[in-house]
């Protein structure tokens, strides 16, 4: 157990970008670095050094070897003498492997020329504390095994399983029910190598199973097996699903079937889901810390994809000139991935604001990033996405607030923020000592993290959406006016409220409620579990909260629910941060089957792996009687993990 709370104390925030001090960051079709398949026995054996924990705080590694390195070949850009160049603070969230690969075959192999495979160990060593375990692979596949089946179409082409978001599987592709509970066991997992945590969800297409991981390996899976179809290497990690072209089984394709997703540096890519061959990328944001973790969507060929940063780390310097980013939406041609359009949520222009107490010059408005999936509403033209908060004073109109985006042009079409006056930054956390570049504002940081459902029953249509305050809200979707709001949790700067998504079979929406102990809000108020809402009036139907916490002596451990809900028309699948996975009875609440992941398995490649927390953009995937999801979740000091989970009748 302390091996495991070290591992999550090793990246405890999220990844960023790395850039150069003159890097173009407007690339639109660079193919990624080759991989550097092994670490050193040397590096391995190292032991591990400390990071930062999530209120920016150094924990060691000070007089580890590599800092004297990047003293002499780094500072003058990472430290913030190069805007453009990221800052120290986000540079040690990058797992070892990627920053090796990065420094001696990715887009800093220029400025590092003059370096020794030692320095550059080095380096890598003091900036992220060392390699995360690695995993022998399952199998190749066999040439039977390989075959691509054009009479599978894409299952779950959505993170939301549809377009609509409303994460809903029905009868015909689940082909599972309550009765099926009963016997339902472990058939196979999956070990993902270098990795602590689980997060992109699995889509399934031609037999196969498409999943992205921590170190930028993408998986193609014999859906049955596991065996390996084809892998593909991304830049750094693709925390997204897979959005997938669609077609009815047996028909014939013009143009390749193509899988698309990002990765933490802020690039969309479309691949030959066949062969998983790289047909482009394209960088989607220039900033040096523009990130992408929402999954895109797709509609008539067009590819959407969310842009979202995490500026909010270097601001806890006081000489970072904080804060210039801005979320966006960024369309697309699905067959090239020339960029169609894109717009800020920030409409106001960028201006100096003042000098910080430091005499750091300041900036806004900021932020407003976006998180989440954009939800497609074909009879309006219409996509809507959720933002977050103002990383920098003043705030304004466009943090905390659902927005309507036209499909075809990207023009704001209405904008309705719930959550006024949200300015907040890593300077802000109560324990961080730097305060310069914390707004006046100071939070309360409750961002709208998962995507909105829109939802009809052939007479009333409805947007759903879910903030980390902890309350849901039905919204028109003409115009962006309340039908009504529920406060359903307490809400919280962490893991919510309502964190990574819900979910709707038609008859209520399910709510799932994170209220872990954030530092900030009061405990005794917290509301950990899952609810069952009426989607018309928000009225609560049921509660669950989690009424025995399975924590107990484990480190890192909270009990309530971050991850997506998955509805089946009589189940709702849910995992929680304690490990568990539990099915809940969608018109009662009641749990009828739970597996606690948290402990060790014996993977298809032999490999041993580990469960964990259950939190970021990956729900339970229920199909053709399989259930399929992720565990591990090493960040924000939840428990770390990295395995797949394949169960069945």
């Amino acid at each position: 157990m302390k091996n495991r709370f070290k591992e999550a104390a090793l990246i405890s925030i999220l990844l960023t970008l790395i850039t150069s001090c003159g890097e173009d960051q407007n690339d639109t079709a660079a193919p990624a670095p080759e991989v550097i398949e092994e670490v050193s026995q040397e590096a391995a054996e190292k032991p591990q050094s400390a990071t930062l924990n999530l209120a920016g705080q150094e924990t060691g590694a000070e007089d580890h070897a590599g800092r004297e390195v990047f003293g002499q070949f780094c500072a003058s850009c990472h430290m913030g003498g190069v805007q453009r160049a990221a800052h120290v603070s986000a540079l040690r969230m990058l797992p070892y492997k990627s920053m090796l690969r990065t420094l001696s075959k990715g887009i800093m192999k220029e400025q590092t020329d003059e370096m020794s495979v030692q320095q550059m160990e080095d380096v890598a060593f003091y900036l992220t504390g060392g390699p995360l375990p690695a995993a022998p692979m399952p199998p190749m596949c066999s040439k039977e095994e390989a075959q691509f089946d054009y009479n599978q179409p894409p299952f779950a082409p959505a993170w939301g399983i549809t377009f609509d978001n409303r994460r809903f599987i029905n009868d015909e592709a689940a082909q599972f029910s309550k009765a099926d509970l009963e016997n339902l066991k472990l058939k196979w997992s999956f070990a993902y190598p270098h990795a602590n945590r689980a997060r992109s969800q699995p889509s399934f297409v031609g037999g196969s199973l498409i999943v992205g991981s921590q170190d930028g390996t993408v998986y193609s899976l014999n859906a049955d097996t596991g065996c390996i179809r084809w892998t593909f290497q991304a830049t750094a990690e693709v925390r997204t699903g897979m959005t997938l072209t669609t077609w009815d089984a047996g028909v014939e394709q013009k143009n390749p079937p193509m899988a698309y997703f990002a990765d933490i540096l802020a690039r969309t890519y479309g691949v030959n889901v066949v062969t998983g061959e790289l047909v482009w990328s394209t960088k989607v944001d220039g900033h040096p810390n523009a990130v992408a973790t929402a999954q895109p969507t797709l509609f008539e060929d067009i590819v959407y994809q969310p842009v979202s940063s995490l500026e909010v780390v270097p601001a806890t310097d006081p000489k970072y000139e904080c804060c210039k980013f801005r979320g966006s939406i960024v369309a697309m041609n699905g067959q090239t991935g020339e960029v169609v359009w894109k717009t800020e949520t920030i409409t106001e222009p960028l201006r100096e604001t003042g000098l910080n107490s430091a005499g750091t010059m300041n900036y806004g408005p900021s932020g407003a990033p976006i998180w989440n999936t954009p939800t497609v509403d074909p009879k309006r033209r219409l996509l809507y996405a959720g933002t977050g908060e103002n990383y920098s004073s003043p705030a304004d109109d466009s943090s905390d607030a659902i927005i309507a985006f036209s499909i075809d042009t990207g023009k704001v079409v209405w904008k309705r923020q719930t959550t006024a006056g949200d300015a907040w930054n890593v300077a802000c956390v109560p324990q961080n000592p730097y305060k310069a570049n914390c707004p006046k504002e100071v939070g309360p940081d409750v961002d709208f993290a998962a995507a909105t459902i829109l939802l009809t029953d052939g007479e009333r249509d409805i947007l759903i959406a879910g903030q980390k305050s902890g309350v849901a809200f039905g919204i028109n979707p003409d115009d962006g006016t309340l039908i009504w709001e529920t406060r359903v949790g307490r809400g919280g700067t962490h893991t919510g409220g309502i964190h990574f998504g819900m979910a709707t079979n038609g008859k209520l929406v399910f709510v799932p409620i994170g209220d872990d102990d954030d530092g900030v809000n009061p405990m005794e108020l917290a509301n950990p579990g899952i609810y069952g809402l009426d989607p018309y009036t928000g009225e609560i139907k049921w509660s669950q909260p989690v009424k025995v916490n399975a924590c107990g002596d484990r480190i890192v451990c909270a009990p309530g629910a971050s991850s997506p809900a998955t509805a089946l028309t009589d189940l709702v699948f849910q995992g929680y941060m304690d490990g568990m996975l539990r099915v809940h009875d969608s018109e009662t609440g009641e749990v009828l089957w739970q597996f606690d992941t948290d402990r060790e398995f014996t993977t298809i490649s032999g490999a041993t792996a580990h469960g964990g927390s259950f939190s970021g953009g990956s729900g339970t995937i229920v199909y053709k009687g399989q259930v399929f999801t992720n565990s591990g979740y090493g960040i924000y000091n939840h428990m770390p993990g990295n395995v797949l989970l394949v169960f069945g009748k």
